[in-house]
C-alpha cells in the first residue's frame, strides 16, 4: 500500500518530463520569434526584452501566403465533405455488390506515395491550365481528404439505428430527404471530425504546393516558410514568427472542436 504513491509520483514526473521534451520545440519557436533580429542567433533561453518585429516582418512578407493556405484548406475541407458524405452513406446503407472492395480501394489510396500523385497531377494540370491556381491546390489536397472522410463517415453512419431511417421513410421521406434531414444531422460529430482533418491535411501540405506552384502567384504558407528560410537565415525571429502564425489556425480549430473530434472518432466504433 505504501508503494502506490511512489509509483504514482514516478509516473507523474515521467509524464511531465516527456511532455516538456515534446513541447520544447514549440517553446523554442515562440521564444526565438520574440527575440530581436540581432539577438535571435545568440539563442537566449528566455525573451528578456520581447520584440514583435519578427511578427511584423512575417505578416508583411507572408500575410498573403497565410490567406492562400486558408482559402485552399477551407476549400479542400468543403469539397472533401461534399464528395465523401454521400459516398459514405451509400457504402454504409445500401447493399452494393463489391462494397467491401470499394472500401478497401479507398484505404489503399492512402498508401500511394504523394510524389506519384503530384507528378501525375502536374501533367494533367499543365494541359488543363490549373497550375498556380487555388482550384488546382484544392483538388490536389482533396485527394487525401476525401478517402479519409469516407472512412470516418462510413464507420459513423453504420452505427445509426436503422429504425430512425425506416421511420423517416414511413413518413414519406425519400432517400435524398432521409440523407439530408436525418443522417447528416445525426452525423454532425463525424462531419466535424472529417472536416477538421481534411483542413489540417490541406493546411500542412507541402508536396503538392512545391510541385504544382511554379510562380509566386498562389503560394501556401508551408512553401512560403521553406523559401523564407533560404532567403532570411539571418532573420530567424521572422522565420519563427511565421511558423507560429502558421500554427495558430490549426491549434485553434483542434481546441475548439476537440469534443466533436473525440465523439466522431469513437462514435463509429460503438453500435
Amino acid at each position: 500500500m505504501k508503494r502506490a504513491p511512489a509509483r504514482g509520483w514516478a509516473s507523474t514526473i515521467a509524464g511531465i518530463v516527456l511532455l516538456a521534451l515534446m513541447l520544447f520545440p514549440v517553446y523554442w519557436t515562440v521564444n526565438v520569434s520574440l527575440q530581436p533580429a540581432d539577438a535571435a542567433a545568440r539563442e537566449n533561453w528566455f525573451p528578456v526584452h520581447p520584440d514583435l518585429g519578427g511578427y511584423a516582418a512575417a505578416l508583411r512578407d507572408q500575410g498573403r501566403h497565410l490567406v492562400t493556405s486558408l482559402v485552399v484548406a477551407l476549400g479542400s475541407a468543403a469539397l472533401s465533405l461534399t464528395l465523401a458524405a454521400p459516398a459514405a452513406y451509400a457504402l454504409a446503407r445500401f447493399p452494393l455488390r463489391g462494397g467491401t472492395l470499394v472500401v478497401f480501394g479507398v484505404l489503399v489510396t492512402q498508401a500511394v506515395p504523394g510524389i506519384a500523385v503530384a507528378d501525375a497531377l502536374y501533367g494533367a494540370y499543365a494541359g488543363l491550365g490549373l497550375l498556380d491556381s487555388h482550384l488546382g491546390l484544392i483538388l490536389a489536397d482533396s485527394t487525401a481528404g476525401v478517402p479519409f472522410a469516407i472512412v470516418v463517415l462510413r464507420a459513423f453512419m453504420q452505427g445509426i439505428p436503422r429504425e430512425i431511417v425506416e421511420a423517416a421513410r414511413v413518413d414519406g421521406a425519400g432517400e435524398l430527404r432521409v440523407f439530408r434531414s436525418v443522417v447528416l444531422p445525426l452525423s454532425t460529430n463525424a462531419l466535424i471530425t472529417a472536416g477538421i482533418f481534411a483542413f489540417l491535411l490541406a493546411w500542412s501540405d507541402f508536396l503538392f504546393a512545391l510541385t504544382l506552384d511554379t510562380t509566386d502567384a498562389v503560394r501556401p504558407v508551408t512553401l512560403g516558410i521553406y523559401q523564407y528560410i533560404g532567403a532570411h537565415t539571418n532573420r530567424w525571429n521572422a522565420v519563427m514568427a511565421t511558423a507560429v502564425l502558421a500554427s495558430l489556425p490549426a491549434a485553434a480549430l483542434l481546441v475548439a472542436a476537440q469534443r466533436h473530434i473525440a465523439a466522431g472518432i469513437t462514435g463509429g466504433a460503438v453500435k
